[in-house]
């Protein structure tokens, strides 16, 4: 017996399955048939004995009540009393069909029935409701009948099937209460200690609700001795940290890849290269041009440049021959200097035509053109200022002859 005691718990499959079915996917029997018949809510309306015993439900509540003897040892009566949408021990009971659960919530005598059959359930378990939201505790005989509960181990068939009965008939939020009473006194109070595994395995998964189940299995984690054995809830958070300890550091070779490939160019498509290779060439044969027409641009502003200092020069000598200049040869040599500059003001016009798209050249050759026309213009006037003065000169001194 120490052993067994000892001995580290096991999960029943069979457990896990039926109340998988029950939460999930119940069986829903809605044949006509059974329609019809409605022989579980005519035994609630006291229209019909159950079978096989042939005893009514007011009978039941009234004379049964408080027979300990007999609730223990009558084994057909229970099937009707929590009637569910499966097959139990007594053949002669039917299954609960949808519709038959709705037509059992809408009657009041049925309801009423049903609450006081649960009542007298409980106190033959030794325990008490105490209001209309399902909050139990200790009855009066509650000793006596623990110490019977603890023994009598097929009544944990029979409480599990008065839970799975109160969520179909609409009582779901009375689960939890009675569940997390059974799990104090089993865990806590260890009045009921053998219920434990079956309040564990069944009753806390009758529950729909996944965040009432959750609460009760955390206190069950708490309480339970010893706590090493507790196999209905997550693992420790020490034996997860082992696991995260025991996994291997990812190699610097495979994160030198990762990395590699992080940062790897993605790989351009040809017609990208070859698109490219053709601006490319485009571009080349537009800047040979614009050398082209800069190295023209140049060979022409030189030409004018040494045509001006020519003309600049023959323009000296004539006037130190002559020494005298008429202002209106004077107005005449400014007039033709002047078409001369607008000469070379068209050409840089026209320097602008032959470059094309490049408006960058243009700019700086039509500066360049004006640069040299200014700087022509300068010498001009220079040599216009010298003119004058040597004219001036002159007539000075001709007229200091003359007298």
């Amino acid at each position: 017996d120490g052993t067994e005691l000892t001995a580290k718990p096991k999960r029943s499959f069979y457990a896990a399955r039926d109340l998988y079915k029950y939460r999930h996917q119940y069986p829903n029997f809605k044949d006509l048939r059974y329609q019809n018949d409605l022989c579980n809510l005519r035994f609630y309306k006291n229209k019909i004995p159950f079978k096989p015993d042939g005893v009514y439900i007011e009978e039941v509540l009234n004379k049964w009540k408080g027979d300990y003897e007999k609730l223990e040892h009558n084994h057909t009566y229970i099937q009707w009393l929590f009637p569910l949408r499966e097959q139990g021990l007594n053949f002669y009971a039917k299954e609960l069909t949808t519709y038959e659960i709705e037509e059992f919530k809408k009657t009041k005598e049925a309801i009423r029935r049903f609450l006081l059959a649960y009542k007298m359930m409980l106190e033959f378990f030794g325990i008490k409701l105490i209001d209309k939201t399902g909050n139990v505790a200790r009855a009066a005989n509650w000793q006596e009948r623990f110490q019977h509960l603890n023994e009598s181990q097929h009544n944990y068939l029979r409480i599990t099937r008065i839970l799975k009965s109160l969520g179909e008939l609409g009582y779901e939020s009375f689960k939890s209460p009675l569940v997390k009473f059974i799990l104090h006194e089993a865990l806590v109070e260890d009045t009921i200690p053998n219920i434990k595994q079956s309040a564990l395995e069944y009753f806390v998964y009758t529950i729909r609700d996944r965040r009432e189940r959750r609460k009760l299995l955390r206190f069950a984690q708490q309480h339970y001795t010893p706590s090493e054995h507790f196999i209905w809830g997550p693992p420790r958070k020490e034996k997860s940290e082992g696991c995260k300890m025991n996994k291997k550091p990812a190699s610097p070779i495979s994160i030198h890849n990762s990395y590699i490939s992080k940062h790897k160019k993605p790989k351009e498509p040809k017609n990208t290269l070859a698109s490219g290779s053709s601006a490319g060439k485009a571009a080349e044969e537009k800047k040979v041009e614009l050398t082209k027409n800069r190295e023209e641009n140049g060979q022409d502003e030189k030409e004018m440049n040494c045509d001006a200092v020519r003309q600049n020069n023959s323009e000296k000598n004539s006037d130190t021959d002559t020494g005298q200049l008429s202002r209106s040869e004077e107005t005449h040599d400014t007039a033709d200097r002047k078409e001369d500059t607008c000469y070379s003001k068209k050409d840089g016009e026209n320097l602008n035509d032959n470059c094309g798209n490049h408006p960058g050249a243009v700019e700086k050759d039509l500066c360049d053109t004006e640069n040299s026309s200014n700087n022509m213009s300068a010498d001009l006037q220079d040599n216009l200022d010298k003119d004058t003065l040597s004219g001036g000169t002159t007539t000075k001194l001709k007229d200091e002859l003359n007298s």
